[in-house]
């Protein structure tokens, strides 16, 4: 495993595009095309997440036999397949899912009961061992009165449906027949209905009721995605049946693992999946790529977390690498003054942590109350077994869990109540210290929940306690998500660059010395682990964070500078915009405006951010209850605000911005590659990145990808002069990438299992270069990479002598000459950078 490049297929974009990118994929120096989910899914899905069935390959991307051809034509090219998958939840609502089908017709007695994570238990008796539907578009009442319900024929389980626009929802077998042997028109009534639906296994109900009352879980707050339950042999077969049949027949290498940690036991699937690989491997055949299978899992890991060793996994798919190369990146800013800044113009927290922990409470209240519910019921039944009603009311119980959760800055304990006691580890230990300090703790209840959590309490009911703690997790993980990610992120916007899936936005800078520290532990515990920089999940790309990222160089020139565009904008700005919205809006603005000239749909592009980004937010609109008035002011102000025959004197200033931190920007892009193909790991390319990524959120960052662009330019083999000199077009980081993958191929051992360590920086520039080293018992290599203030670098990517200085880096002993990967040869012990031209330099020598 060298380097993996993303593909997202789609119906406009099948298998057989990914077959014909197989050349320029080999010659680029990528080992494995890293696949998005290929199981049948929802009719036109670009992303391949909402799975329908774990019976088919999605026949708009060409089915099994496309997938196979386009294998052969990858593996005829040396080049292999990590496939990502999708055990944790499949697509629900519709009429597409035969599982869910069942589930709905048969209830319990559904041969899929069991893999839905569903309660049929539930307290609530409206629900009464039913499942909850909540998949009108309005209150039952109004939908009946309305007749928007149609009784229909359902072919596909002989017998009778009840169809609502794009839902339907089998009636149960037992009224069947007598619909069959009656279908008057009084059948088809409203109250006649009203009396069939009562006896049905759902409960329909409008969508704005799920978070209250759903009694299965969901991927996240996404009512149209249900969880499953891996923990079941038999869903846990069926979810990996044609995964492991194209290990075993040798089309695939490895797995990549979405939202693990909404599992019920992580480690345990991960150690079943190990397991299960690891016994079909010796029936591969003889031309399949050797070793155990790489694993990796999407896991977002908290400042301080590491993924356990236990897992069995390689590692995770790199957001912590994409947070700690973003992170060294920015200078330090010890006063905050950008974050200040930010709350002058705001009125907003100038702290994250205030920002995060009010979101978290608000989405817990509005999203995720009736998870919160269920916990404080199964936690009262084993208060009221232990005798300790009397001291903790339910509403001390819910808040107490409530407090617990909203502190939780990992994403969930690794609990399973397999056994007693049990250490929640450091994440719940400094939730339950952070609940406890608030001023109304309440301390009985706090004490209470960590004893069921825990363990420590040996007369706990255990099979209660395990439903505790799974239920626990499953709060925690999606809470953090959309409190975090998908709303605090939006709220939040000191410097955006910041901000993005997987970051620790808390932290602004990462210091040299801290990133050496990271990037040892990388090597020493996950050698193995994905290297990420942009993703289909990112909220911005690589380049625009490492754009944004030179602001934090001279942070007085900036709030100058928006402050003159916030003067100049005066007399188009309407009435009711917020000024943090503006705000924000300038830093997208600045962070992805195109290099050259482009297609004129930049405008649109911007603006659907702008609309999604108000209402992840939730504070002036929002997905449940959209402000069209605000959304349209907002709007119009951009669209003025784009054009230039108008507004020309603000176009000028931001191009003029854009030009001063232009080559610092495209540096600190080639350096974050250079980091990514040399640190500890395998890096993957997401697809077209191997140009400049100035995308924005999904859908923008999933947009058609020019590959003829692209295989033109790699065609070419321009020199470095020249790529320097034209570096807007993006051919240099593709140039870059290429010789550090050739690199990387060439020798895969000083890539795969060397150490790593610091090397010594002196100089007056030295908390601008990252500089490092990495070592096996006959290679070494040296690698030296500045993050560039835009006074350090001048419009042809060269340094600029006189600000770096006599700035140097002091090589390692070496036996013989050191030879040049990258950047230009030099003789001696030392590098200087006033010396270095583009001032990156990967160095290899034999020890």
């Amino acid at each position: 495993m060298l380097a993996t490049y993303r593909l997202q297929f789609h119906k406009g974009f099948p298998f057989a595009a990914g077959a014909a990118l197989a050349g320029y994929l080999r010659e680029l120096g990528i080992s494995h095309v890293y696949s998005s989910p290929i199981l049948a899914a929802r009719a036109g899905s670009v992303h391949g997440y909402d799975v329908i069935s774990y019976d088919a390959v999605n026949p708009e991307l060409g089915g099994l036999d496309g997938f196979r051809a386009m294998a052969r034509a990858l593996r005829a090219e040396g080049i292999g397949i990590v496939l990502d998958i999708v055990p944790n939840h499949v697509a629900v609502g519709g009429d597409d899912n035969a599982m869910w089908l069942d589930l709905l017709k048969y209830g319990r007695g559904s041969r899929y009961a069991g893999w839905f994570d569903i309660d049929f238990d539930e307290a609530d008796p409206l629900l009464d061992g039913r499942i909850h539907a909540p998949f009108l578009g309005e209150p039952f009442d109004e939908a009946l009165a309305a007749g928007q319900f149609a009784l229909v024929d359902d072919p596909e389980r002989d017998g009778f449906a009840l169809r609502y626009g794009e839902h339907l929802f089998p009636i149960r077998p037992e009224d069947d027949a007598e619909l069959r042997a009656d279908l008057a028109e009084t059948r088809r009534g409203p109250e006649a209905l009203r009396t069939l639906l009562e006896r049905q296994h759902f409960h329909l109900d409008y969508w704005r009721n799920a978070g209250d009352r759903l009694n299965w879980r969901r991927f996240f707050d996404i009512t149209q995605l249900a969880g499953m339950r891996m923990e079941r042999p038999d869903a846990f077969d069926a979810a990996h049946r044609i995964a492991f049949s194209l290990y075993e027949e040798g089309w695939i290498d490895g797995l990549r693992i979405d939202h693990v940690d909404g599992l019920a036991d992580p480690a345990g699937y991960c150690v079943a999946l190990r397991a299960r690989l690891a016994a079909l491997a010796p029936r591969r055949p003889d031309w399949a790529a050797s070793g155990p299978a790489w694993i990796v899992v999407e896991k977002i890991l908290a400042s301080g977390e590491t993924l356990p060793t236990g897992w069995k996994a390689n590692g995770t798919t790199g957001y912590d690498f994409m947070d700690q190369a973003s992170a060294v990146l920015h200078a330090a800013d010890d006063e905050n003054r950008l974050g200040l800044f930010w709350s002058e113009f705001s009125g907003r927290p100038a702290s994250f942590a205030d920002e995060e922990l009010a979101a978290r409470r608000e989405v817990l209240e509005h999203a995720f109350d009736g998870q919160l519910e269920a916990i404080t019921g199964r936690l009262m039944t084993l208060a009221q077994a232990a005798g300790r009603v009397s001291d903790i009311p339910r509403g001390a119980m819910k808040r107490a869990v409530a407090a617990i959760a909203c502190n939780m800055h990992c994403y969930r304990t690794y609990l399973t109540g397999a056994s007693a006691p049990e250490d929640p580890g450091l994440g719940f230990d400094d939730a339950v210290a952070a609940a406890r300090a608030q001023p109304q703790a309440e301390l009985l209840a706090i004490d209470f929940v960590v004893a069921v959590m825990a363990g420590t309490d040996a007369a706990l009911e255990q099979t209660a306690r395990r439903a505790v703690i799974r239920r626990f997790n499953q709060l925690t993980s999606p809470l953090a998500a959309r409190s975090v990610e998908d709303t605090a992120y939006y709220r939040y916007g000191r410097l955006l660059s910041r901000n993005d899936v997987g970051f620790d936005a808390a932290r602004f800078s990462l210091s040299g010395s801290d990133f050496h520290q990271a990037m040892a532990e990388r090597a020493r515990l996950q050698p193995g682990a994905m290297l990420a920089l942009s993703t289909h999940d990112h909220k911005r790309g690589a380049d625009v964070r490492a754009r944004l990222a030179t602001i934090s160089r001279d942070p007085q020139s900036w709030t100058d500078e928006v402050q003159g565009w916030f003067a100049i904008n005066d007399p188009i700005r309407p009435e009711g915009l917020d000024r943090g919205d503006e705000y924000m809006l300038y830093q997208m603005l600045i962070g992805t405006w195109p290099l050259e000239e482009e297609a004129g749909d930049y405008a649109d592009r911007i603006g659907g951010w702008w609309r999604k980004a108000l209402r992840e937010a939730k504070l002036r609109t929002g997905w449940a209850a959209p402000n069209e008035a605000y959304e349209q002011l907002s709007e119009d102000f951009l669209r003025a605000l784009l054009d230039r025959q108008g507004n020309g004197r603000f176009h000028d200033a931001l191009e003029q911005f854009l030009a001063h931190i232009g080559p610092a920007s495209a540096l600190n892009g080639l350096a974050q590659v250079i980091l990514q193909c040399t640190v500890a790991g395998i890096p993957d390319i997401y697809q077209g990145c191997e140009f400049w990524d100035l995308s924005m959120v999904d859908p923008d960052n999933r947009r058609p990808v020019d590959f003829a662009a692209r295989q033109k330019a790699l065609a070419d083999g321009a020199a470095e002069d020249r790529l320097r000199m034209d570096w807007k077009n993006g051919r240099i980081k593709q140039a870059v990438l290429r010789r550090l993958l050739a690199a990387r191929r060439d020798h895969p051992a000083l890539f795969r299992q060397a150490t790593y360590g610091p090397l010594a920086v002196q100089g007056p520039r030295a908390e601008n270069l990252i500089a490092f080293c990495r070592k096996t018992e006959t290679q070494i290599l040296a690698v030296v990479v500045p993050t560039s203030s835009p006074a350090g670098v001048d419009d042809g990517l060269a340094l600029r002598a006189g600000w770096w200085a006599d700035t140097a880096v002091a090589l390692p002993g070496a036996s013989g000459d050191w030879r040049a990967l990258m950047g230009a040869p030099i003789t001696g012990d030392r590098v200087a950078l006033a010396d270095q031209g583009l001032g990156c330099r990967v160095l290899l020598a034999d020890r």
